[in-house]
């Protein structure tokens, strides 16, 4: 029966075609080869598994903050090189390699807006931009963003996504867990709520100050959340760590965060969240 029989010969390299690397992803929860755009639609979530892809700090000003009412404060700070520092390259050589990369001066984006009609101050963090790390203007930043929540009487929403305190800075990087906290104190004195989103991952300095501190944290399916990471914390204590641990909803189980909210579902859990604490109804088509 030969006649059925088709010898495959391999395409030759001038053959073939080659798929743009932007097309298709594969999803590192369940391992399916998606397509981009239609994740992309998706706010950046597996359609399949639920899986959560990193999302641009753009594309979370997009989907919880009211279209056109974003008005970003102190994007002209810029950090400085105050101990000279220098490892594998220069601090300040990296600053100027994050900018480009990322299009910013900071790893943080600041502003006002309103969140179904509530006006709120914000603080959106970049993983991008040196890991998300916090120096002294990323401090300096949020707690511009939560002193514009006091005199303005708004909420104040701060989404976390880093690897924790810019070591570069030293001192003064460590300086801003103390600030911020001491805003946050002054907010809470006021009785205006802080909602402390925190999205993988969200480690260090950043868990050790403001991310934790929220009237209500809320987290993203899956995120890393801690001070040290599970790998140092094993080693340090020659044990081996339950499974999860430090995921999100290992902290929820055991009371470490509030809430686990899938991102699409992030902006009316928002809304309805803070209408409720500051004693507004929500609006009838919210």
């Amino acid at each position: 029966m030969a006649w059925f029989r088709k010898d495959k010969k391999p395409l030759k390299k001038e053959d073939r075609r080659d798929v743009p690397s932007d097309v298709f992803d594969k999803c590192d929860g369940c391992g399916e080869i998606l397509y981009v755009e239609s994740v992309a639609q998706n706010a950046n979530v597996c359609p399949d598994c639920g899986f959560h892809f990193k999302l641009p700090v753009e594309d979370y000003i997009e989907l919880l903050l009211d279209d056109g009412t974003f008005e970003e404060m102190d994007a002209h700070l810029r950090s400085g090189d105050p101990l000279g520092f220098e490892d594998l390259k220069k601090y300040a050589d990296r600053i100027v390699a994050a900018e480009k990369k990322v299009g910013r001066n900071e790893a943080v984006v600041s502003g006002v807006g309103t969140l179904d009609g509530l006006g709120v101050a914000v603080a959106f963090m970049d993983f991008r931009f040196i890991g998300g790390s916090m120096g002294s203007v990323v401090g300096e930043k949020i707690a511009r963003a939560g002193r514009r929540a006091l005199e303005d009487g708004r909420a104040l929403i701060v989404l976390s996504q880093s690897g924790g305190a810019r070591m570069m800075e030293g001192i003064y990087s460590l300086m801003q867990m103390a600030k911020t906290s001491a805003v946050l104190a002054r907010l809470h004195e006021e009785s205006l709520p802080f909602v402390s989103l925190l999205t993988h991952p969200t480690t260090g300095g950043v868990t050790a100050s403001y991310a934790m501190l929220g009237d209500v944290n809320i987290a993203e399916p899956g995120a890393l959340i801690g001070f040290a990471g599970p790998r140092v914390i094993e080693e340090t204590i020659k044990q081996e760590l339950p499974e999860g641990f430090q995921r999100a909803e290992f902290l929820l189980k055991n009371g470490m965060v509030d809430r686990v909210v899938d991102r699409r579902e992030l902006r009316a859990e928002l809304s309805t969240l803070l209408h409720h604490m500051v004693g507004e109804p929500l609006p009838p088509d919210a």
